[in-house]
């Protein structure tokens, strides 16, 4: 059976050959990319990926459109910043597709030059290579996973390989920009209500789980940083759903008065 590798882009131009070239060993390789103003799309066609243009409709939705656009039912789904292991490759290389619906395969990320063995951060295990037939991705606004429905899931354990973070300002950047605004709007779109206890407890919470509980102390100065900014995230996007709340208050009471 043939793999389709998909990849969904936007300005990725400094990563995104690594991580075709990755997935060299797929039968095809499609690129999906959202109007990049930088050389993206010219290096994934100058390394033989099919690139498809297209606009940002979310990342579950890209995410969807881009297994839909393969030529395979079987996809290996993989961001521009990851990159797979020759491990990984390896171990993929000699599965047996047909004994599940889909594969689960645990993610190393790097920071500040080192991999992360501990706290929130690992394992990380995402469903990456699954029978688009029997499996769908979320349309969650961040977040966005592979849901199996019915089907069997089995975990692989070699590791993708994940370089997510530039450095301290671009992590602070990634969460005040879109984690946090998006997180945000994923708990509007679950009907989830934030209240003063959520705001109090939840960065805190979050910090002690990453920090201690996952053991993230033993990553030194880059478990703490990480677990810092894992309460601080949680700290934001829980005040930024809090300050939606109040707008929706005062556009309801605005428009009962109105209709008064």
């Amino acid at each position: 059976m043939g793999i389709s590798a998909v990849i969904i882009t936007f300005n990725e131009a400094e990563k995104i050959g690594d991580c075709i070239r990755s997935v060299s060993w797929a039968d095809e390789v499609v690129v999906v990319d959202s109007h990049s103003s930088d050389d993206t799309r010219q290096i994934a066609e100058s390394l033989g990926a099919r690139v498809i243009e297209r606009d940002w409709p979310g990342f579950g939705e890209q995410k969807q459109f881009a297994t839909d656009s393969a030529l395979n039912d079987w996809v290996f789904s993989i961001d521009a910043d990851e990159v797979v292991s020759k491990e990984l490759e390896a171990e993929i290389a000699g599965l047996d597709l047909s004994t599940a619906d889909a594969f689960r395969m645990p993610r190393l990320s790097h920071y500040l030059g080192k991999p992360i063995h501990h706290g929130s951060w690992y394992p990380d295990s995402q469903i990456r290579l699954f029978d688009r037939r029997k499996c769908n991705w979320s349309l969650d606004a961040i977040h966005e996973s592979v849901k199996v429905p019915s089907g069997s899931i089995k975990d692989l354990k070699s590791e993708l390989l994940h370089y997510n973070s530039e450095g301290i300002l671009h992590h602070a950047q990634m969460i005040y920009e879109r984690y946090a605004p998006l997180g945000a709007e994923k708990l509007k779109q679950k009907g989830r209500k934030v209240t003063f206890w959520h705001l109090l407890l939840s960065g805190p919470a979050t910090f002690v789980s990453g920090y201690i509980l996952k053991f993230g102390f033993l990553d030194g100065i880059r478990g703490l940083l990480i677990a810092v900014f894992a309460g601080y995230n949680t700290f934001l996007k829980n005040a930024l759903r809090y300050e939606q709340q109040i707008n929706e208050s005062e556009f309801a009471s605005s428009n009962s008065t109105t209709e008064l």
